[in-house]
């Protein structure tokens, strides 16, 4: 278990929220099978699994860290049952607390980002049953039925810095473009989705100004001030034209913004030369591949909306600190030869989205993923 990360956890404490070697912690013995700390400036005693995924685990560590792993990879809770020897609702009991754990961490990490380009999309599921299925009470109540994930890629460092789960609609659009811009410093980056409407909305609504336009005839009503788009508000469209279902046709169009702003963005972007949705779309398929529960034609689909947002928290998070990524990796100069010399040098060093963000400088194990202690929000600095 990592330890860089406990603090006393004592809120009137003058040391409450300081980790690292600034902390005045010191070990004393163990509690339930784990580690004990004791603040010598409050006296306060601490486990070290309070405040992380570890909190109120009876069962091996090992066996939990195995479990996480499979579940953050895309095994359904019966598989991961089966593998482990548990029952399922042992496992199913442990998604609340990994949900909760991981979007503290998330928040945590994810804030003031500077992002140059930010390409939006939005993936279909369904919770308990599919929206043709839902009878007309539960349609009305809408917690069942078809269900939209709404995503934000940065294809530069390959983070998601934002995620919703809702319907596919102009009120849950701007409910998301609203949390990214929480999560984003005061750069307006570069945006680009498909033609679906409510994007242009809700980033109008987000961002827009109020301005009263100049009156035009001396007499007659004066006109009321509108929302407008910022000057710097760049935001771009990608329109597909399908025929039988198969793209025959794509096209470009610029909604906010002028053509040589479009054209000064490609040309400053290293990794995008033209308007295109290319790294959302390809993440839209990573995000399948680490939760089961997106899977097409399966058994394994949510029954209920928060379990579904447990899941993808971890899967998020696992995708962002623990798993390298083949777009990020860094060429070796010169190859690292093996430890015993009879193998091939190592040529690539690999790098995971949070370490490209400048989060850490390693990809994460399971363990320290777990482990992290996030601090208290009210000791949060701006970055």
């Amino acid at each position: 278990m990592d330890l860089s990360t406990c603090y006393c956890r004592n809120r009137h404490c003058k040391h409450h929220g300081v980790i690292g070697i600034a902390a005045p912690l010191q070990w004393a013995g163990w509690h339930r099978g784990a580690r004990r700390f004791k603040c010598l400036e409050c006296g306060h005693w601490t486990s070290v699994r309070t405040g992380t995924a570890y909190a109120g685990i009876r069962i091996p560590a090992d066996v939990y860290r195995n479990g996480v792993r499979q579940l953050a990879e895309g095994l359904s809770l019966r598989a991961t049952a089966r593998n482990l020897e548990r029952d399922k609702d042992t496992v199913c009991s442990w998604l609340p607390r990994l949900g909760r754990h991981c979007r503290r961490l998330l928040d945590y990490f994810f804030r003031d980002l500077h992002l140059t380009e930010c390409q939006l999309d939005e993936l279909w599921t369904f919770i308990f049953k599919k929206e043709k299925h839902l009878t007309a009470f539960e349609r009305l109540v809408g917690r069942y039925g078809d269900a939209w994930i709404w995503v934000a890629f940065d294809p530069v460092t390959k983070i998601v810095p934002a995620w919703r789960v809702g319907k596919r609609t102009l009120g849950d659009a701007i409910r998301f473009v609203n949390a990214l811009k929480n999560r984003l410093d005061a750069h307006i980056p570069f945006f680009t989705s498909d033609e679906l409407p409510h994007y242009a909305e809700a980033l109008l609504e987000v961002y827009g100004v109020m301005r009263t336009p100049p009156r035009r005839f001396p007499r007659g009503r004066r006109p009321l001030p509108r929302r407008e788009p910022p000057l710097d508000l760049v935001y771009a469209v990608v329109v597909k034209e399908r025929e039988r279902g198969r793209v025959v046709r794509v096209t470009t169009q610029v909604i906010y913004g002028t053509q040589a702003q479009v054209t000064q963005c490609l040309q400053a972007s290293p990794v995008s030369y033209a308007i295109s949705t290319y790294g959302v779309e390809r993440n839209n398929l990573t995000i399948r591949q680490h939760s089961r529960r997106l899977g097409r034609k399966v058994n394994a689909f949510s029954k209920k909306r928060r379990y579904l947002k447990y899941q993808l928290a971890l899967a998020f998070a696992y995708y962002h600190f623990c798993c390298p990524h083949r777009g990020l990796r860094q060429k070796l100069d010169p190859p690292v030869p093996t430890k015993n010399g009879n193998g091939s040098p190592k040529k690539w060093r690999p790098v995971a989205p949070a370490m490209a963000a400048g989060f850490t400088d390693h990809v994460w194990t399971i363990d320290e993923l777990l482990s992290f202690h996030v601090p208290p929000r009210s000791t949060w600095k701006q970055r």
